[in-house]
Protein backbone atom coordinates (compact mmCIF):
# COMPACT_ATOMS: atom_id res chain seq x y z
CA UNK A 1 0.00 0.00 0.00
CA UNK A 2 1.04 3.19 -1.08
CA UNK A 3 2.72 6.06 2.24
CA UNK A 4 0.28 9.00 1.79
CA UNK A 5 1.84 12.22 0.98
CA UNK A 6 2.95 14.34 4.32
CA UNK A 7 1.16 17.68 3.68
CA UNK A 8 3.97 20.57 4.47
CA UNK A 9 3.55 22.66 7.90
CA UNK A 10 1.51 25.48 7.72
CA UNK A 11 3.23 29.13 8.46
CA UNK A 12 -0.22 30.94 9.67
CA UNK A 13 -0.05 31.25 13.49
CA UNK A 14 -1.78 33.44 16.05
CA UNK A 15 -2.33 37.26 16.43
CA UNK A 16 -1.11 36.82 19.79
CA UNK A 17 2.59 34.69 18.78
CA UNK A 18 2.89 37.86 16.08
CA UNK A 19 2.66 41.01 18.33
CA UNK A 20 4.83 39.77 20.34
CA UNK A 21 7.38 38.52 17.87
CA UNK A 22 7.27 41.86 16.14
CA UNK A 23 7.63 44.06 19.86
CA UNK A 24 10.38 41.77 20.46
CA UNK A 25 12.15 42.72 17.25
CA UNK A 26 11.20 46.41 17.68
CA UNK A 27 13.07 46.59 21.39
CA UNK A 28 15.92 44.54 19.40
CA UNK A 29 16.37 47.61 16.77
CA UNK A 30 15.91 50.39 19.30
CA UNK A 31 18.81 48.83 21.53
CA UNK A 32 20.94 48.50 18.42
CA UNK A 33 20.53 51.96 17.80
CA UNK A 34 21.42 53.23 21.65
CA UNK A 35 24.41 51.37 20.72
CA UNK A 36 25.27 53.31 17.82
CA UNK A 37 24.74 56.79 19.40
CA UNK A 38 27.20 55.84 22.55
CA UNK A 39 29.50 54.71 20.30
CA UNK A 40 29.42 57.86 17.45
CA UNK A 41 29.63 58.05 14.08
CA UNK A 42 33.29 58.77 13.34
CA UNK A 43 33.16 60.79 10.03
CA UNK A 44 36.35 60.91 7.78
CA UNK A 45 38.33 64.61 8.22
CA UNK A 46 38.64 66.23 5.16
CA UNK A 47 41.87 68.08 3.81
CA UNK A 48 41.05 71.58 4.85
CA UNK A 49 43.56 72.96 2.32
CA UNK A 50 45.52 76.38 2.56
CA UNK A 51 43.48 78.87 4.38
CA UNK A 52 43.64 82.31 2.05
CA UNK A 53 44.87 84.18 5.21
CA UNK A 54 47.90 81.86 6.03
CA UNK A 55 51.15 83.65 5.37
CA UNK A 56 53.57 82.68 2.31
CA UNK A 57 50.85 80.84 0.90
CA UNK A 58 52.42 81.11 -2.63
CA UNK A 59 55.84 79.70 -1.00
CA UNK A 60 53.87 76.79 0.52
CA UNK A 61 52.22 75.88 -2.86
CA UNK A 62 55.35 76.46 -4.85
CA UNK A 63 57.15 73.64 -2.62
CA UNK A 64 54.49 71.45 -3.18
CA UNK A 65 54.11 71.56 -6.52
CA UNK A 66 58.26 70.82 -6.71
CA UNK A 67 57.72 68.09 -4.37
CA UNK A 68 55.10 66.20 -6.52
CA UNK A 69 58.22 67.14 -9.82
CA UNK A 70 60.54 65.05 -7.70
CA UNK A 71 57.44 62.09 -7.25
CA UNK A 72 57.33 61.80 -10.91
CA UNK A 73 61.05 61.90 -11.46
CA UNK A 74 61.55 59.45 -9.00
CA UNK A 75 58.52 57.18 -10.20
CA UNK A 76 60.03 57.41 -13.99
CA UNK A 77 63.21 56.06 -12.84
CA UNK A 78 62.09 53.27 -11.02
CA UNK A 79 60.15 52.48 -14.05
CA UNK A 80 63.26 52.55 -16.28
CA UNK A 81 65.13 50.07 -14.03
CA UNK A 82 62.55 47.46 -13.62
CA UNK A 83 62.01 47.82 -17.61
CA UNK A 84 66.35 47.18 -17.57
CA UNK A 85 65.55 44.40 -15.49
CA UNK A 86 63.06 42.35 -17.28
CA UNK A 87 65.29 42.98 -20.38
CA UNK A 88 67.58 41.62 -18.90
CA UNK A 89 65.95 38.39 -17.45
CA UNK A 90 64.54 37.95 -20.99
CA UNK A 91 67.85 37.46 -22.57
CA UNK A 92 68.95 35.25 -19.77
CA UNK A 93 65.77 32.83 -20.19
CA UNK A 94 66.54 32.83 -23.97
CA UNK A 95 69.81 31.50 -24.04
CA UNK A 96 68.98 29.03 -21.38
CA UNK A 97 66.17 27.70 -23.84
CA UNK A 98 68.71 27.90 -26.86
CA UNK A 99 71.45 25.81 -24.86
CA UNK A 100 68.16 23.13 -23.78
CA UNK A 101 66.51 22.54 -27.59
CA UNK A 102 70.90 22.20 -28.42
CA UNK A 103 71.17 19.37 -25.52
CA UNK A 104 67.64 17.44 -25.95
CA UNK A 105 66.52 17.05 -29.84
CA UNK A 106 64.19 14.60 -28.69
CA UNK A 107 62.50 16.20 -26.27
CA UNK A 108 61.92 19.05 -29.09
CA UNK A 109 60.13 16.75 -31.29
CA UNK A 110 58.21 15.38 -28.56
CA UNK A 111 57.01 19.56 -28.29
CA UNK A 112 56.49 19.53 -31.98
CA UNK A 113 54.06 16.38 -31.74
CA UNK A 114 52.37 17.51 -29.52
CA UNK A 115 52.03 20.80 -31.00
CA UNK A 116 50.68 18.97 -34.01
CA UNK A 117 48.42 16.80 -31.50
CA UNK A 118 46.41 20.20 -30.36
CA UNK A 119 46.32 22.00 -33.42
CA UNK A 120 44.45 18.96 -35.24
CA UNK A 121 42.21 19.48 -31.65
CA UNK A 122 41.89 22.62 -32.50
CA UNK A 123 40.62 21.46 -36.49
CA UNK A 124 38.15 19.14 -35.29
CA UNK A 125 35.35 21.29 -36.68
CA UNK A 126 36.61 22.20 -39.67
CA UNK A 127 35.19 20.84 -42.86
CA UNK A 128 38.81 19.20 -43.72
CA UNK A 129 38.85 16.97 -40.71
CA UNK A 130 35.05 15.66 -41.52
CA UNK A 131 36.43 14.51 -44.96
CA UNK A 132 39.81 12.64 -42.89
CA UNK A 133 37.27 11.07 -40.96
CA UNK A 134 34.52 10.09 -43.72
CA UNK A 135 37.94 8.31 -45.87
CA UNK A 136 38.95 6.75 -42.87
CA UNK A 137 35.37 5.15 -42.18
CA UNK A 138 34.63 4.03 -45.95
CA UNK A 139 38.55 2.46 -46.18
CA UNK A 140 37.78 0.42 -42.42
CA UNK A 141 34.77 -1.01 -43.05
CA UNK A 142 33.35 -3.89 -44.84
CA UNK A 143 29.97 -2.73 -45.81
CA UNK A 144 29.14 0.53 -45.87
CA UNK A 145 25.62 1.62 -44.37
CA UNK A 146 24.14 5.13 -46.35
CA UNK A 147 21.66 6.64 -44.49
CA UNK A 148 18.36 8.03 -46.47
CA UNK A 149 15.97 9.81 -44.82
CA UNK A 150 12.46 8.92 -45.81
CA UNK A 151 11.19 11.93 -46.74
CA UNK A 152 13.66 12.32 -49.10
CA UNK A 153 15.37 9.19 -49.63
CA UNK A 154 17.17 10.91 -53.45
CA UNK A 155 18.36 14.05 -51.39
CA UNK A 156 20.12 12.40 -48.86
CA UNK A 157 21.93 9.94 -51.86
CA UNK A 158 25.37 11.22 -52.34
CA UNK A 159 26.86 10.05 -56.14
CA UNK A 160 30.68 10.54 -55.12
CA UNK A 161 30.27 8.50 -52.11
CA UNK A 162 28.74 5.64 -54.17
CA UNK A 163 31.19 5.92 -56.66
CA UNK A 164 34.28 5.94 -54.12
CA UNK A 165 32.66 2.60 -52.59
CA UNK A 166 31.82 0.88 -55.76
CA UNK A 167 35.59 1.57 -57.59
CA UNK A 168 37.13 1.10 -54.74
CA UNK A 169 37.06 -3.28 -54.75
CA UNK A 170 37.89 -5.72 -52.31
CA UNK A 171 34.30 -6.88 -51.70
CA UNK A 172 33.15 -4.17 -50.17
CA UNK A 173 29.59 -3.55 -50.31
CA UNK A 174 27.10 -0.69 -49.83
CA UNK A 175 23.40 -0.96 -48.37
CA UNK A 176 20.69 2.04 -47.83
CA UNK A 177 19.05 2.54 -44.98
CA UNK A 178 15.66 3.84 -45.08
CA UNK A 179 15.35 6.16 -41.82
CA UNK A 180 12.23 7.87 -40.68
CA UNK A 181 9.52 5.73 -42.04
CA UNK A 182 7.11 6.71 -39.72
CA UNK A 183 7.18 10.04 -41.17
CA UNK A 184 5.91 9.62 -44.66
CA UNK A 185 2.47 7.90 -45.46
CA UNK A 186 2.65 4.04 -45.67
CA UNK A 187 1.64 4.17 -49.88
CA UNK A 188 5.01 6.27 -50.32
CA UNK A 189 6.80 4.67 -48.93
CA UNK A 190 6.03 0.80 -50.53
CA UNK A 191 6.68 2.68 -53.49
CA UNK A 192 10.87 4.26 -52.58
CA UNK A 193 11.46 0.85 -51.41
CA UNK A 194 10.47 -0.97 -54.45
CA UNK A 195 12.20 1.92 -56.16
CA UNK A 196 15.73 1.96 -54.49
CA UNK A 197 15.50 -2.31 -54.37
CA UNK A 198 16.63 -2.13 -57.83
CA UNK A 199 20.08 -0.01 -57.40
CA UNK A 200 21.38 -1.25 -54.01
CA UNK A 201 19.47 -3.41 -50.73
CA UNK A 202 17.29 -1.66 -49.00
CA UNK A 203 16.77 -1.93 -45.34
CA UNK A 204 13.66 0.25 -43.71
CA UNK A 205 14.43 1.34 -40.50
CA UNK A 206 12.83 3.36 -37.52
CA UNK A 207 15.33 4.03 -34.40
CA UNK A 208 14.28 4.65 -30.91
CA UNK A 209 14.63 8.33 -30.01
CA UNK A 210 14.60 8.04 -26.15
CA UNK A 211 17.03 5.55 -25.26
CA UNK A 212 19.39 6.73 -22.20
CA UNK A 213 22.73 5.97 -21.23
CA UNK A 214 23.70 2.45 -19.71
CA UNK A 215 24.22 4.38 -16.00
CA UNK A 216 20.76 5.27 -16.01
CA UNK A 217 19.67 1.92 -17.71
CA UNK A 218 21.51 0.19 -14.67
CA UNK A 219 19.73 2.42 -12.36
CA UNK A 220 16.68 1.75 -13.64
CA UNK A 221 17.20 -2.18 -14.26
CA UNK A 222 17.72 -2.06 -9.71
CA UNK A 223 14.01 -0.99 -9.09
CA UNK A 224 10.92 -2.01 -9.86
CA UNK A 225 9.20 -1.46 -13.19
CA UNK A 226 5.62 0.03 -12.70
CA UNK A 227 4.88 -0.24 -16.43
CA UNK A 228 6.98 -1.15 -19.95
CA UNK A 229 7.00 2.11 -21.97
CA UNK A 230 5.72 1.34 -25.74
CA UNK A 231 5.50 4.57 -26.62
CA UNK A 232 6.06 5.72 -30.50
CA UNK A 233 9.52 7.13 -29.70
CA UNK A 234 11.04 4.17 -27.26
CA UNK A 235 10.03 1.54 -29.83
CA UNK A 236 12.71 0.35 -32.61
CA UNK A 237 11.21 -0.79 -36.00
CA UNK A 238 13.86 -2.55 -38.88
CA UNK A 239 16.77 -3.80 -36.25
CA UNK A 240 15.98 -7.21 -36.57
CA UNK A 241 16.01 -7.06 -40.17
CA UNK A 242 19.36 -4.97 -40.26
CA UNK A 243 21.00 -7.24 -38.22
CA UNK A 244 20.21 -10.77 -39.66
CA UNK A 245 21.75 -9.36 -43.24
CA UNK A 246 25.16 -8.28 -41.51
CA UNK A 247 25.00 -11.96 -39.37
CA UNK A 248 24.05 -13.51 -42.57
CA UNK A 249 27.13 -11.78 -44.62
CA UNK A 250 29.31 -12.75 -41.42
CA UNK A 251 28.49 -16.05 -41.87
CA UNK A 252 29.22 -16.32 -45.89
CA UNK A 253 32.68 -14.12 -45.18
CA UNK A 254 33.82 -16.43 -42.02
CA UNK A 255 35.18 -13.39 -39.78
CA UNK A 256 34.24 -10.70 -38.02
CA UNK A 257 33.31 -7.28 -40.27
CA UNK A 258 32.95 -3.85 -39.56
CA UNK A 259 29.94 -1.72 -40.65
CA UNK A 260 30.81 1.98 -41.69
CA UNK A 261 27.45 4.11 -41.15
CA UNK A 262 27.77 7.68 -43.37
CA UNK A 263 25.07 10.44 -44.62
CA UNK A 264 24.12 13.71 -44.54
CA UNK A 265 23.76 15.67 -41.41
CA UNK A 266 20.25 14.75 -39.30
CA UNK A 267 19.39 11.38 -40.89
CA UNK A 268 19.83 9.74 -38.28
CA UNK A 269 23.21 7.48 -38.28
CA UNK A 270 23.88 7.72 -34.74
CA UNK A 271 20.42 6.73 -33.59
CA UNK A 272 20.31 3.78 -35.49
CA UNK A 273 23.73 2.67 -33.57
CA UNK A 274 21.94 3.73 -30.59
CA UNK A 275 19.18 1.60 -31.69
CA UNK A 276 21.00 -1.64 -32.54
CA UNK A 277 22.72 -1.38 -29.50
CA UNK A 278 19.85 -0.45 -27.18
CA UNK A 279 21.51 1.76 -25.13
CA UNK A 280 22.97 5.15 -25.77
CA UNK A 281 25.90 5.06 -26.55
CA UNK A 282 26.70 7.77 -29.47
CA UNK A 283 25.28 11.58 -29.12
CA UNK A 284 22.62 12.45 -30.54
CA UNK A 285 20.44 16.02 -30.79
CA UNK A 286 18.79 18.11 -33.49
CA UNK A 287 22.31 20.02 -33.73
CA UNK A 288 23.98 19.68 -37.12
CA UNK A 289 27.48 18.19 -36.75
CA UNK A 290 27.21 16.42 -33.33
CA UNK A 291 29.62 13.73 -34.34
CA UNK A 292 33.23 14.90 -35.37
CA UNK A 293 35.28 12.11 -35.68
CA UNK A 294 34.76 8.14 -35.70
CA UNK A 295 33.83 5.99 -33.05
CA UNK A 296 33.69 2.12 -32.86
CA UNK A 297 31.03 0.55 -31.46
CA UNK A 298 30.23 -3.23 -30.48
CA UNK A 299 26.67 -4.80 -31.13
CA UNK A 300 28.22 -8.23 -31.05
CA UNK A 301 31.50 -10.41 -31.30
CA UNK A 302 31.12 -10.32 -34.97
CA UNK A 303 29.95 -6.87 -35.79
CA UNK A 304 31.08 -3.62 -34.92
CA UNK A 305 29.75 -0.40 -35.93
CA UNK A 306 31.58 2.57 -36.98
CA UNK A 307 30.18 5.97 -36.60
CA UNK A 308 31.00 9.03 -38.65
CA UNK A 309 30.46 12.16 -39.03
CA UNK A 310 28.67 13.86 -41.75
CA UNK A 311 28.79 14.35 -45.57
CA UNK A 312 29.68 17.76 -46.56
CA UNK A 313 27.44 18.94 -49.40
CA UNK A 314 28.82 21.14 -51.80
CA UNK A 315 28.57 24.42 -52.96
CA UNK A 316 27.27 23.82 -56.31
CA UNK A 317 24.39 22.17 -55.16
CA UNK A 318 20.71 23.94 -54.90
CA UNK A 319 19.57 26.03 -52.67
CA UNK A 320 17.34 23.74 -50.80
CA UNK A 321 20.33 20.85 -50.72
CA UNK A 322 22.07 23.79 -49.14
CA UNK A 323 19.23 24.29 -46.43
CA UNK A 324 19.03 20.92 -45.49
CA UNK A 325 22.18 19.03 -46.14
CA UNK A 326 24.85 21.53 -44.54
CA UNK A 327 27.16 20.03 -41.60
CA UNK A 328 26.36 23.12 -39.43
CA UNK A 329 23.61 25.27 -38.30
CA UNK A 330 22.71 29.02 -40.45
CA UNK A 331 23.42 31.63 -38.49
CA UNK A 332 23.64 34.33 -41.03
CA UNK A 333 19.81 36.40 -41.04
CA UNK A 334 20.17 36.56 -44.58
CA UNK A 335 21.31 32.97 -45.39
CA UNK A 336 18.32 31.42 -43.26
CA UNK A 337 15.76 33.61 -45.44
CA UNK A 338 17.27 32.13 -48.36
CA UNK A 339 17.05 28.81 -46.78
CA UNK A 340 13.27 29.02 -45.50
CA UNK A 341 12.44 30.64 -48.89
CA UNK A 342 13.56 27.35 -51.04
CA UNK A 343 11.69 25.06 -48.35
CA UNK A 344 8.46 26.96 -49.42
CA UNK A 345 8.50 27.28 -53.04
CA UNK A 346 8.78 23.10 -52.66
CA UNK A 347 5.89 22.78 -51.22
CA UNK A 348 2.17 23.38 -51.12
CA UNK A 349 1.29 27.21 -49.61
CA UNK A 350 -2.08 25.50 -48.81
CA UNK A 351 -0.54 22.73 -47.20
CA UNK A 352 2.11 24.60 -44.72
CA UNK A 353 -0.69 27.03 -43.61
CA UNK A 354 -2.77 23.91 -42.68
CA UNK A 355 0.41 22.59 -40.27
CA UNK A 356 1.59 25.91 -39.36
CA UNK A 357 -1.94 27.15 -38.42
CA UNK A 358 -1.35 30.74 -40.17
CA UNK A 359 -3.37 32.96 -42.21
CA UNK A 360 -2.13 33.61 -45.94
CA UNK A 361 1.35 34.75 -47.16
CA UNK A 362 2.81 36.82 -49.85
CA UNK A 363 6.59 36.01 -49.49
CA UNK A 364 8.95 33.77 -46.82
CA UNK A 365 9.43 37.35 -44.72
CA UNK A 366 5.41 37.22 -43.84
CA UNK A 367 5.34 34.07 -43.44
CA UNK A 368 8.06 33.82 -40.87
CA UNK A 369 6.45 37.01 -38.98
CA UNK A 370 3.37 35.12 -38.72
CA UNK A 371 4.73 31.88 -37.25
CA UNK A 372 6.98 33.74 -34.80
CA UNK A 373 3.47 35.82 -33.48
CA UNK A 374 2.10 32.52 -33.83
CA UNK A 375 4.52 30.73 -31.61
CA UNK A 376 4.98 33.85 -29.23
CA UNK A 377 8.77 34.36 -30.24
CA UNK A 378 8.92 38.17 -30.22
CA UNK A 379 11.77 40.72 -29.45
CA UNK A 380 11.41 43.89 -27.15
CA UNK A 381 8.44 45.98 -28.32
CA UNK A 382 6.56 43.22 -29.59
CA UNK A 383 8.87 42.63 -32.79
CA UNK A 384 8.44 39.72 -34.54
CA UNK A 385 11.41 37.54 -34.18
CA UNK A 386 11.70 35.94 -37.62
CA UNK A 387 15.50 34.69 -36.83
CA UNK A 388 14.10 32.52 -34.36
CA UNK A 389 11.07 31.47 -36.49
CA UNK A 390 13.40 30.65 -39.00
CA UNK A 391 15.79 28.59 -36.88
CA UNK A 392 12.48 26.39 -36.14
CA UNK A 393 10.97 25.99 -39.32
CA UNK A 394 15.29 24.26 -40.19
CA UNK A 395 15.22 22.60 -36.81
CA UNK A 396 11.41 21.16 -37.57
CA UNK A 397 12.16 20.33 -41.06
CA UNK A 398 15.63 18.13 -40.64
CA UNK A 399 14.77 16.39 -37.43
CA UNK A 400 12.36 14.18 -36.58
CA UNK A 401 8.97 16.53 -36.43
CA UNK A 402 7.30 17.78 -39.56
CA UNK A 403 5.66 14.82 -41.51
CA UNK A 404 6.51 14.98 -45.40
CA UNK A 405 6.92 12.82 -48.35
CA UNK A 406 8.52 13.45 -51.54
CA UNK A 407 7.35 12.14 -54.83
CA UNK A 408 9.20 9.40 -56.72
CA UNK A 409 11.49 10.55 -60.31
CA UNK A 410 9.40 10.11 -63.51
CA UNK A 411 12.21 8.16 -65.11
CA UNK A 412 12.91 4.65 -63.30
CA UNK A 413 16.48 4.39 -65.37
CA UNK A 414 19.57 3.50 -63.08
CA UNK A 415 21.22 6.64 -61.62
CA UNK A 416 23.97 8.09 -63.88
CA UNK A 417 26.74 6.72 -61.68
CA UNK A 418 25.91 3.24 -61.77
CA UNK A 419 25.71 0.59 -63.89
CA UNK A 420 24.24 -3.31 -64.20
CA UNK A 421 27.27 -5.12 -63.36
CA UNK A 422 28.49 -2.94 -60.17
CA UNK A 423 24.07 -3.01 -59.23
CA UNK A 424 24.58 -7.21 -59.87
CA UNK A 425 27.97 -6.98 -57.44
CA UNK A 426 26.56 -4.74 -54.54
CA UNK A 427 23.35 -7.11 -54.36
CA UNK A 428 25.63 -10.59 -54.55
CA UNK A 429 25.77 -12.52 -51.39
CA UNK A 430 22.41 -10.69 -49.60
CA UNK A 431 19.05 -13.02 -49.53
CA UNK A 432 17.03 -10.25 -51.31
CA UNK A 433 13.84 -12.21 -51.28
CA UNK A 434 14.37 -12.63 -46.70
CA UNK A 435 14.98 -8.85 -47.34
CA UNK A 436 11.95 -7.76 -48.67
CA UNK A 437 9.59 -9.85 -46.25
CA UNK A 438 11.40 -8.69 -43.70
CA UNK A 439 10.78 -4.93 -44.50
CA UNK A 440 7.24 -5.90 -45.41
CA UNK A 441 6.72 -7.39 -41.73
CA UNK A 442 8.44 -3.98 -40.47
CA UNK A 443 6.14 -1.95 -42.48
CA UNK A 444 2.79 -3.61 -41.22
CA UNK A 445 3.95 -3.04 -37.44
CA UNK A 446 4.66 0.96 -37.72
CA UNK A 447 1.97 3.58 -37.55
CA UNK A 448 1.87 5.94 -40.04
CA UNK A 449 0.58 9.69 -40.65
CA UNK A 450 -2.30 10.32 -43.02
CA UNK A 451 -1.98 10.96 -46.89
CA UNK A 452 -3.46 13.83 -46.93
CA UNK A 453 -2.02 15.24 -43.48
CA UNK A 454 1.26 14.87 -45.25
CA UNK A 455 2.88 17.68 -47.09
CA UNK A 456 4.04 16.69 -50.70
CA UNK A 457 7.50 17.75 -51.19
CA UNK A 458 9.07 18.40 -54.93
CA UNK A 459 12.99 16.82 -54.38
CA UNK A 460 16.19 18.66 -55.65
CA UNK A 461 17.41 15.52 -56.38
CA UNK A 462 20.93 13.73 -56.13
CA UNK A 463 23.01 15.95 -53.54
CA UNK A 464 26.45 16.39 -54.61
CA UNK A 465 29.47 16.18 -51.62
CA UNK A 466 32.96 17.01 -51.16
CA UNK A 467 35.18 13.67 -49.73
CA UNK A 468 38.58 15.20 -51.41
CA UNK A 469 40.19 18.16 -49.25
CA UNK A 470 41.60 19.75 -51.94
CA UNK A 471 37.78 20.73 -53.66
CA UNK A 472 36.91 22.46 -50.22
CA UNK A 473 36.64 25.93 -50.95
CA UNK A 474 36.64 26.82 -47.38
CA UNK A 475 39.82 29.01 -46.34
CA UNK A 476 41.70 27.10 -43.95
CA UNK A 477 41.96 28.21 -40.25
CA UNK A 478 44.94 30.29 -39.54
CA UNK A 479 44.97 28.96 -35.99
CA UNK A 480 48.30 29.87 -34.65
CA UNK A 481 49.64 28.14 -31.82
CA UNK A 482 49.96 31.05 -29.10
CA UNK A 483 52.68 31.08 -26.85
CA UNK A 484 52.64 31.53 -23.07
CA UNK A 485 53.02 35.36 -22.24
CA UNK A 486 56.23 36.14 -20.63
CA UNK A 487 56.34 37.26 -17.25
CA UNK A 488 57.60 40.53 -18.43
CA UNK A 489 55.47 41.76 -20.73
CA UNK A 490 52.78 41.04 -18.01
CA UNK A 491 54.65 42.99 -15.25
CA UNK A 492 54.93 45.95 -17.42
CA UNK A 493 51.67 46.33 -18.25
CA UNK A 494 51.05 46.01 -14.22
CA UNK A 495 52.93 48.69 -13.70
CA UNK A 496 51.01 51.32 -16.24
CA UNK A 497 48.07 50.71 -14.75
CA UNK A 498 49.23 51.17 -11.14
CA UNK A 499 50.99 54.38 -12.69
CA UNK A 500 48.05 55.61 -14.08
CA UNK A 501 45.64 55.02 -11.03
CA UNK A 502 48.04 57.55 -9.27
CA UNK A 503 48.25 59.74 -11.52
CA UNK A 504 44.62 59.64 -11.25
CA UNK A 505 44.19 60.18 -7.51
CA UNK A 506 47.20 62.75 -7.48
CA UNK A 507 44.85 65.41 -10.23
CA UNK A 508 41.61 64.65 -8.04
CA UNK A 509 43.91 65.94 -5.19
CA UNK A 510 45.03 69.04 -7.10
CA UNK A 511 41.39 69.99 -8.22
CA UNK A 512 40.65 70.07 -4.60
CA UNK A 513 43.18 71.98 -3.31
CA UNK A 514 42.59 74.18 -6.28
CA UNK A 515 39.06 74.47 -5.58
CA UNK A 516 39.68 75.94 -2.11
CA UNK A 517 41.83 78.43 -2.96
CA UNK A 518 40.89 81.88 -3.06
CA UNK A 519 38.21 82.52 -6.07
CA UNK A 520 39.85 86.34 -6.27
CA UNK A 521 43.61 84.49 -7.46
CA UNK A 522 41.42 82.09 -10.39
CA UNK A 523 39.95 84.94 -11.64
CA UNK A 524 43.64 86.83 -11.68
CA UNK A 525 44.90 83.60 -13.20
CA UNK A 526 42.16 83.35 -16.04
CA UNK A 527 43.33 86.76 -16.55
CA UNK A 528 46.56 86.02 -17.58
CA UNK A 529 45.67 82.93 -19.18
CA UNK A 530 43.13 85.65 -21.59
CA UNK A 531 46.51 87.38 -22.09
CA UNK A 532 48.40 84.54 -23.52
CA UNK A 533 49.03 84.03 -27.32
CA UNK A 534 46.76 81.42 -28.82
CA UNK A 535 49.69 78.09 -28.81
CA UNK A 536 50.40 78.60 -25.18
CA UNK A 537 46.65 78.20 -24.21
CA UNK A 538 46.36 75.63 -26.32
CA UNK A 539 49.15 73.39 -24.29
CA UNK A 540 47.44 74.63 -20.93
CA UNK A 541 43.52 74.10 -21.56
CA UNK A 542 42.28 70.64 -22.21
CA UNK A 543 39.35 71.74 -23.86
CA UNK A 544 38.18 75.23 -25.56
CA UNK A 545 35.20 77.29 -24.31
CA UNK A 546 32.52 78.55 -26.62
CA UNK A 547 30.99 81.87 -26.90
CA UNK A 548 28.27 82.05 -24.80
CA UNK A 549 30.24 80.73 -22.00
CA UNK A 550 32.33 83.99 -22.23
CA UNK A 551 29.37 85.47 -22.65
CA UNK A 552 28.28 84.25 -19.00
CA UNK A 553 31.69 85.07 -17.57
CA UNK A 554 31.37 89.00 -18.77
CA UNK A 555 27.58 89.29 -17.04
CA UNK A 556 27.91 90.63 -13.96
CA UNK A 557 24.88 89.36 -11.50
CA UNK A 558 25.72 92.27 -8.60
CA UNK A 559 24.35 95.39 -11.03
CA UNK A 560 20.31 95.97 -11.53
CA UNK A 561 20.21 96.33 -15.11
CA UNK A 562 15.90 97.44 -14.79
Amino acid sequence: MRRPKLKKASKRMTCHKRYKIQKKVREHSRKLRKEAKKRGHKKPKKDPGIPNAAPFKEEVLREAEQRKQRLEELKQKQKLARQKDLEKKRKLQAKKNATKANKHPEEKESTIKLKAKSNTLLDKNSKKSFCRELKKVIEASDIVLQVLDARDPLGCRCSQVEQIITQSGGNKKLLLVLNKIDLVPRENLEKWLHYLKNEFPTVAFKSSMQLKDRSVQEKKLTKKRAHIDLSRGSMCFGSECLLKLLREHCKTQDKAIQVGVIGFPNVGKSSIINSLKEVRVCNVGPVRGITKCMQTVHIDKQIKMIDSPSIIAALSNSALALALRTTTDIEESGKLLDAVNAILKHCSKQQMMLYYNIPDFRNSVEFLTLLAQKRGMLKKGGVPDTESAAKLLLYDWTGAKVSYHSLLPSSRSLSPHLTKEVVAEMQQGFNLEELAKDNMNTIKAVKYPNLASSIVFQSSGLTNGTIEENELTEETSGLENMETSEEGEDLTEDDQDSDEEEEAVEEESDVQTSSKTNPAKLSVEDGSLEKQPAGEQSRTLSFNLDETTDQDDAYDFNTDYV
